[in-house]
């Protein structure tokens, strides 16, 4: 099911990384100098990013960004230098596999395939297959609260698992204030308490009470790259990490060329 150890290779020149890092460093430095005093973040600093990496998931751990890369045949999982945006090392999944959301859990990686209904655990420092595991529906993003795997499948349900026997311990509808289901939900990240979820096809986050499954707001990310500004077969925002020692956020989408790294002005 694992491509053979030849698939993992160390990136060392990148030349569309430095391309991307000169264009969009000027891009980025303009919208920091006029970023509106309304905006309920701010931007601290960004990062190049594969503008061919179509990102599916984004996690953060002992010091590296890790993404998950989508496509039939492009799919990968990557290890990133949060500092310079350098690919340290990276895996190509097998051509039938389309890769989604992907988290941390005790010296592994899961990674979720979109419908594939199969999951896959790799060794978190060199990226090894160790497992796969099944599972019910479609598999969109993936986080953990420390006893179980959330993940979603791009309705309004998040589905708690168990990270042994991979069985659906409960599930609940994530809901607006006045009961309306809260659709597209994407790739996820535990901040905070929190699930926080990308909305798919939008430039929303929506923060989730896990203990309700209430969305307790939604928050606006349409200036942060707008639409407008994004050259044609860029797609959507989506890619949530947040490193909890310094309350930083990172946020990137499909194709972008950047990671914005942000705080909320009142941090």
């Amino acid at each position: 099911m694992f491509p053979d150890k030849k698939a993992t290779e160390a990136i060392k020149s990148q030349p569309l990384l430095r391309i991307s890092a000169v264009i969009c460093g000027a891009i980025a430095l303009l919208w920091l100098m006029s970023a509106s005093a309304d905006v309920p973040y701010r931007v601290v600093r960004t990062i190049p990013h594969d503008p061919q990496a179509f990102t599916q998931g984004l996690a953060y751990g002992d010091g590296y960004l890790y993404e998950s890369t989508g496509l039939y045949g492009k799919s990968t999982i990557r290890q990133i230098d949060p500092a310079s945006g350098e690919i340290v090392q990276q895996r190509a999944l097998p051509a039938q596999l389309f890769g989604e959301g992907i988290t941390l859990w005790q010296s592994t990686l899961v990674q979720l395939t979109w419908r594939e209904r199969l999951g896959l655990i790799w060794d978190q420092a060199s990226f090894e297959p160790l497992s796969t595991f099944d599972y019910r529906g479609e598999g969109w993003g993936i986080t953990e609260d420390g006893s179980h795997w959330i993940v979603s499948d791009g309705s309004a349900h998040l589905r708690w698992l168990h990270p042994t026997t991979h069985q659906v311990i409960e599930q609940r509808l994530v809901t607006t204030a006045d009961s309306q289901p809260v659709d597209q939900l994407n790739e996820l990240e535990l901040i905070e308490g929190e699930i926080w979820a990308n909305l798919w096809n939008t430039d929303r986050i929506a923060r989730i009470d896990p203990a309700s499954g209430r969305c307790i707001e939604q928050l606006d990310f349409s200036e942060l790259w707008p639409v407008a500004e994004r050259p044609p077969g860029v797609d959507v925002m989506n890619g949530i990490a947040y490193d909890p020692q310094r309350r930083e956020i990172y946020l990137t989408g499909k194709f972008w060329p950047l990671i914005y790294v942000i705080k909320f002005r009142d941090d």
